[in-house]
């Protein structure tokens, strides 16, 4: 499901869902929870995980600097510290929102 709209508002990005619903996702929680490969790490054929090094967030690492459309699914956070690699789905962006 696709929001209705969505917007920064003070440290929460707001979404509005077409069933009425709301949901609000602390911008820490959207950058910590970053679905990329060099955030999570990526699964082998076998199942194994590999991650490379932690990363280091500084305090830009969580200012938004913008987010675009990823086709009809979902979207693409850049941030102040120049990670832009994470996709975010829809559904994966409402369960952040909906604990």
């Amino acid at each position: 499901m696709r929001p209705t709209d969505l917007e920064v508002i003070g440290t929460d990005l707001a979404a509005r869902w077409p069933d009425g619903g709301e949901s609000f996702v602390s911008l820490e929680t959207l950058r910590r929870r970053c679905p990329c490969a060099g955030c999570q790490g990526e699964t082998d054929v076998m199942g194994n995980v590999h991650r490379g090094p932690d990363i280091q967030l500084r305090p830009e690492s969580f200012q938004l600097v913008r987010f675009t459309s990823v086709g009809s699914y979902g979207i693409q956070p850049a941030w102040a510290d120049g990670h832009a690699t994470g996709i975010f789905s829809f559904e994966y962006l409402r369960k952040l929102g909906n604990p």
